[in-house]
């Protein structure tokens, strides 16, 4: 049996003819780039800085500014092995993967196939009769492929294309912004790390002054030059900074545990090789912040926001394009027939070509409240990119009046280090020429220890200030 239907060059006539007719047009409102901010518009310069911040654009690798190169080796090890980073890096891969689907599903597909049929039709004289009262048997054999095509008259799959694209674009801009935080995490867990490893062997040493003024208080208690009272109250100081102590070990065996697991290790895995105390880095005496609208480009949530805004105003086309009819084809082409004999003979052939047309005319305004649904997505996205706008600018504000105002701080604890180093030397003398006693020399070293962790705390707090202004204006990533 012998099934024959239009020719293929008929179809394939008659397919592009169609083709050539009809005009495509892209409905929905085209994205135009970033909103304007109107009165949330950045000024051209930073209002918060002071004279040791500059102009320039920043360096994306800014801890390396810090000269120190155990940290430099941290955050290489850190940006390998994190696994937030990982996940970012894989939400892109989707988002990428998610991209070239939206691509393919405008394009015609095609599909091989191949059937065979074997039917007992009681009651019907058709084919061979198998004896069985009037009932016959049909065997169709077929091979061949089978083609769609829905044609993207009104954009929509243009438009789902471009959100899409936008979409591993954000994607792309929050594995950044991923980069941005790990790489302040690390920093900032270090630099708290040597913080505190370095006021701990201050303040044993501050312990053993102390315990050496208490032996010489029980002497001179013994000689009746001291009262009960004198010595109570240097056991007293003793003990309050032998308290001191233990939270101070205990942030640094979590901020080592916080390290290693910054970098994917189990915590302890880091205690042998930091265990050597080495004194915090220190920023640069001029650090480059650029400019507001340097920020605008570099900061990652800020160009993540912005390109949603992109893919939900594309979305708002998507949904426009539903409003209208929708036409596709669909081509079969195949060799069978009732023999399989047929599968090979070309008079066989089978040529099928069906246009198709819809169009959801009456859908008591689904389409519409869909497209009013985009809108205000749209217009939330919109909201968000100018919160996320003004928060960055606020973060950066913040930032720089922290780190301007804790300069001074530092300037300050140095002075006051300055004078008790100074008196502690004064004091050396004094006792060397016996107007001094050793408990008084005792006293002014564990003073001048005091001041100098102090003031190594503000050192730290000045540079953790430095990574806060790297971190809100963006760097990291790149």
């Amino acid at each position: 049996m012998q099934i024959r239907t239009v020719p293929a060059r008929h179809a394939l006539l008659f397919s592009l003819t169609a083709l050539s007719s009809l005009a495509g047009c892209t409905v929905g409102p085209d994205y135009r780039g970033a909103p304007s901010l109107g009165a949330g518009a950045p000024p051209p310069a930073f209002v918060r800085s002071d004279a040791s911040a500059t102009t320039p654009a920043p360096a994306g690798r800014w801890w390396t500014a810090l000269g120190d190169a155990t940290l430099d080796a941290l955050e290489e090890r850190a940006l390998a092995a994190n696994a937030d980073l990982a996940a970012a890096e894989a939400r892109l891969r989707q988002a990428r993967a998610a991209l070239r689907v939206e691509r393919a599903n405008g394009r015609p597909s095609a599909n091989l196939q191949g059937t065979y049929l074997h039917a007992r039709l009681p009651g019907v004289n058709v084919g061979e009769d198998d004896g069985g009262g009037g009932s016959s048997s049909v065997d169709f054999y077929n091979q061949g492929f089978d083609a769609s095509w829905e044609l993207d008259l009104f954009g929509g799959k243009r438009r789902s294309v471009e959100a899409a694209r936008a979409q591993a674009e954000e994607a792309e801009a929050k594995r950044a912004d991923a980069r941005v935080s790990l790489t302040a995490e690390v920093a900032q867990a270090y630099v708290n790390l040597r913080d505190r490893q370095r006021r701990i062997a201050l303040g044993r040493q501050s312990v053993a002054l102390g315990e050496q003024a208490l032996a010489l208080g029980q002497q001179r208690l013994e000689r009746g030059t001291a009262t009960r009272a004198e010595i109570e109250q240097m056991r007293q100081q003793l003990d309050e900074t032998r308290a001191q102590l233990v939270p101070l070990a205990t942030q640094r065996d979590a901020y080592l545990d916080e390290l290693a697991t910054l970098l994917a290790l189990a915590p302890g895995a880091l205690d042998a090789e930091l265990a050597a105390p080495v004194t915090a880095p220190l920023p640069p005496a001029q650090v480059a912040i650029g400019d507001p609208a340097t920020l605008l480009r570099n900061r990652p949530d800020i160009r993540a926001a912005e390109r949603e805004l992109a893919a939900q105003t594309a979305k708002v086309g998507v949904a426009e394009a539903a409003r209208f009819p929708k036409v596709s084809f669909m081509g079969i082409f195949g060799l069978g027939g009732s023999d399989v004999s047929d599968l090979v003979d070309p008079g066989s052939l089978a040529a099928l070509l069906a246009p198709r047309i819809s169009w959801s005319f009456l859908d008591f305004g689904r389409n519409r409240a869909k497209i009013t649904q985009a809108e205000a997505v749209r217009d939330e996205a919109d909201a968000k990119y100018r919160a996320a706008v003004l928060a960055g600018l606020r973060d950066a504000e913040g930032a720089l009046a922290r780190f301007r105002d804790q300069r001074l701080i530092v300037a300050d604890r140095a002075r006051a280090f300055a004078a008790a180093r100074a008196s502690a030397d004064l004091t050396a003398q004094r006792e060397r020429a016996g107007t001094a006693t050793k408990i008084d020399l005792a006293d002014a070293e564990r003073r001048r220890l005091t001041a100098e962790s102090s003031l190594a705390g503000e050192e730290a707090a000045l540079t953790t200030a430095f990574i806060s202004v790297e971190k809100a204006l963006g760097l990291g990533w790149i």
